[in-house]
């Protein structure tokens, strides 16, 4: 079974940057012919869903990270990352990765806090 392990979580200050990366344990999986997604989870709110890549390269997010998140995937380390620029308060929470089809059981996150 696969377990996909997130880090990169910190605390930062407001305007700040973290690239959160995604790794995955057990047995072998291919981040690269998989649309991949992350997602987000606030204190006391839902999980929501923050950006995807699809195995085509195309990528999606949702309107309040445009323009500041990245989503990318890397070929030759079967890597998968999150680069956030210009972080907000509100962008506070627990980051999850996972597939966009058929996910996996949840992992544990990783924590981001951002101080205004």
């Amino acid at each position: 079974q696969v377990q996909l392990v997130e880090s990169g979580g910190a605390l930062v200050q407001a305007g700040g940057s973290l690239r959160l990366s995604c790794a995955a344990s057990g047995s072998r999986f291919m981040f690269s012919i998989n649309d991949m997604a992350w997602y987000r989870q606030a204190p006391g709110k839902e999980r929501e869903w923050v950006a995807t890549i699809t195995t085509r390269t195309s990528t999606y997010y949702r309107d309040s990270v445009k323009g500041r998140f990245t989503i990318s995937r890397d070929y030759a380390k079967n890597g998968f990352y999150l680069q956030m620029n210009s972080l907000k308060p509100e962008d506070t929470g627990i980051y999850f990765c996972n597939k966009v089809n058929s996910p996996f059981p949840w992992g544990q996150g990783t924590q981001v806090t951002v101080s205004s």
